[in-house]
């Protein structure tokens, strides 16, 4: 098998091992999941800002340089911009094609939480595609060391993907049409694996900004679309869950990158 092949191999590996890994959370029975989904936003929440303070943004300030720092964190402030603008657009078309009144409180929670699917499906083929450019890196470095990229870039994904899951759930997906948005996005993966074979120099300059760009969508939906819905569970019981699940999901994602990185040196 020639290179370009191991690449298209490992980024399909990589992109949709992780998508079949979490969609374990789907097959829980009706009433588990309904239980279950509340806990599964708050760890979306702990999950999305780690992978964006301690994944995205680090290793896009260590791959351009400390003096593009302003560059690539006036990035992250226009993407978050860009999402709100996008999300204000979603809602208005969702509500115009529905006939809804914006101003009904139990509406405009519902248009709160569909746009936040449709933006967490695209910030992860965001996210995707520039693992699937690092698949490719690795491989053309070195045979091995693009293999073992491939597993941890899948180890990586599955606490956030089932993360996505919920998000998507709560957005009022069904379990099917949840599991097809996630797996087309976990593709992007192999058209970043491609795009880094055929041009990787270029491909890989504007790479820290791919990162920014993804990390403001993670950081977006976490505080503007997921936070919120918390706050509408006062009791102190819920509130010691959702701090309990958030923590979880940074604890989780933390762990995983320190065995990628760990996995990665052996």
């Amino acid at each position: 098998m020639n290179l370009l092949g191991w690449i298209i191999l490992f980024t399909l590996i990589g992109g949709v091992l992780s998508i079949l890994a979490a969609s374990v959370f789907l097959l829980l029975p009706e009433p588990r999941r309904s239980r279950t989904l509340p806990h599964g936003v708050s760890f979306a929440i702990g999950a999305l800002l780690c992978v964006s303070f301690w994944g995205l943004l680090p290793h896009a300030v260590q791959q351009a340089g400390l003096e593009h720092a302003h560059g690539l964190f006036m990035t992250v402030l226009i993407g978050i911009l860009s999402f709100f603008l996008l999300e204000k657009l979603l809602v208005w078309r969702h509500c115009h094609s529905h006939d809804c009144d914006a101003h009904s409180h139990m509406e405009a929670d519902l248009h709160l939480h569909q746009p936040a699917g449709t933006l967490i499906v695209v910030g992860d083929a965001i996210h995707n595609f520039v693992d699937g450019v690092l698949i490719a890196a690795a491989f053309m470095t070195d045979q091995d060391l693009g293999i073992v990229t491939s597993l941890a870039v899948a180890a990586h994904e599955i606490p956030q993907e089932v993360g996505d899951f919920a998000i998507l759930l709560q957005s009022g997906y069904g379990r099917r049409k949840a599991f097809f948005y996630n797996l087309l996005s976990s593709l992007s993966t192999v058209v970043g694996g491609v795009a880094g074979y055929l041009s990787l120099g270029d491909v890989r300059a504007l790479l820290p900004y791919f990162l920014a760009v993804a990390a403001s969508s993670f950081i977006y939906i976490a505080v503007a679309d997921l936070i919120p819905t918390l706050h509408k569970r006062t009791h102190v019981q819920d509130t010691v869950e959702q701090v309990v699940m958030i923590i979880a999901g940074v604890a989780l994602i933390y762990w995983v990158h320190g065995f990628a990185h760990r996995f990665e040196g052996g």
